[in-house]
């Protein structure tokens, strides 16, 4: 494979624990936690009722009335983030050739919103009452389908649905797709709306959420704590622009930080549960790592996963163990973002990606919140409580969906050379 270099020179991000990347990254480096009692629908039936919600979103100051009619609220998170992340890498008046623009992004449940709403309408009012909206607003395909129509983007487009992978997926396919030079600017990342009755009442009944920690929601996302009781569902989108090197030199881009390697793998083990030891995590961070030619020495920071599961997070423990050694694995800093905003499904890699190359960036990593006592094999750095400065240059980012997928993203802080 041809490797031209890649870099990222362009964020969106709708979370929350913000709705622009200076806002979220205030907040996560703060501490300050995005998660509430739910209010998007009244959760008093569930066994978990807190969430992490982005706050203060209008789609009809966004789109117009009778435009947000026609899109799921996931589509409306990747327009507002893509469009976002296209005006930060300088493209609002210098757009790129349309020929050689894509858009991969990944989303786990799609438009279940719409799904819901139009069943309800069937149930009580007839079937021909669906709105003829109902197929190309549920389908998950088509937020990247309408940030293209948005943006004049004529290359490479579709979605990725690996549940919480999806938009490490995303980001890893659209690196290679670069490399290969099936385009020089792709808009990669995810979004999710998930906040629904049936997906929160699905995962309720699959015993994955947190619900010892109703009233107190902010501290009920707690990655690798010995109280952890499952992760918080959360909603959003964050998109990154990915851009060959000299594309992005030639005109004179601020380069965020360097993609530089990408591992995919799969545990072929349960459909919810991770391998054991967390050998599939453990072997898409071994690759990503030689695919971004990084020893495991140089592994300054790592972006967990980190759900606040019981299984996630001593198994990613032990895949992070495992792929960088002992010694390198208790040297450096391993931090969950989640715990600040929570578990954004398929927009949650790109959420993380996007926070791991502000880190590389500034030179400060995030914190784990709501870490007071670490788990049982839980015995790596996870920065408890406040974010820690480092002079960190490599960063490697993991996401781990059901079914088994696995994805690891290498960064590397970007120095002009």
């Amino acid at each position: 494979m041809s490797h031209r270099r890649v870099v990222v020179t362009g964020l969106g991000v709708l979370s929350p624990i913000g709705v622009t990347p200076t806002e979220a990254w205030n907040n996560a480096i703060a501490g300050n936690s995005g998660i509430d009692r739910i209010t998007l629908l009244d959760p008093t039936d569930f066994t978990s009722q807190v969430a992490g919600q982005v706050k203060g979103f209008d789609p009809v100051a966004h789109f117009g009335a009778a435009d947000a009619r026609k899109s799921d609220r996931f589509t409306q998170f990747a327009r507002v983030a893509s469009l976002n992340a296209w005006n930060a890498a300088g493209f609002a008046d210098t757009p790129p050739d349309p020929e050689r623009v894509g858009v991969i992004l990944g989303s786990g449940v799609g438009g279940i919103g719409t799904f819901e709403e139009q069943m309800r309408i069937a149930m009580e009012r007839g079937p021909r009452r669906i709105s003829p909206f109902f197929v190309p607003m549920m389908i998950s395909n088509m937020a990247c389908g309408q940030v293209a129509i948005d943006l004049n983007a004529k290359a490479l487009n579709y979605c990725t649905v690996t549940a919480c992978a999806s938009s490490g997926h995303a980001m890893a396919v659209a690196l290679d797709s670069i490399r290969l030079g099936r385009a020089d600017v792709i808009l990669a990342g995810g979004s999710e709306a998930p906040i629904t009755f049936m997906a929160l009442g699905g995962f309720c009944a699959l015993k994955a959420l947190s619900t010892g920690w109703n009233d107190r929601p902010t501290q009920a996302c707690k990655p690798f704590d010995r109280d952890r009781d499952g992760f918080v569902m959360s909603e959003g989108g964050a998109i990154l622009i990915l851009e060959e090197l000299s594309h992005a030199k030639a005109r004179g881009a601020e380069i965020v930080a360097e993609i530089v390697g990408a591992g995919m793998t799969c545990d072929a083990f349960h459909i919810t549960a991770p391998a054991e030891g967390g050998e599939g995590s453990r072997r898409a961070m071994i690759n990503a790592m030689h695919d971004g030619c990084i020893d495991p020495g140089s592994v300054d920071y790592i972006n967990a996963h980190g759900t606040s599961t019981q299984l996630n997070d001593v198994n990613e423990t032990m895949a992070i163990i495992s792929a960088l050694g002992q010694e390198n694995a208790h040297r450096i800093m391993v931090s969950s973002t989640k715990s600040v905003h929570g578990h954004m499904l398929g927009a949650a890699g790109s959420m993380e990606a996007a926070l791991t190359c502000l880190a590389l960036k500034h030179g400060v990593v995030p914190p784990t919140i709501n870490l007071e006592n670490p788990g049982e094999g839980c015995v790596l750095d996870y920065v408890p409580g406040s974010a820690r400065e480092a002079d960190i240059h490599v960063a490697l980012s993991n996401s781990l969906g059901f079914g088994g997928h696995n994805v690891t993203l290498a960064f590397r802080k970007y120095t002009g050379n």
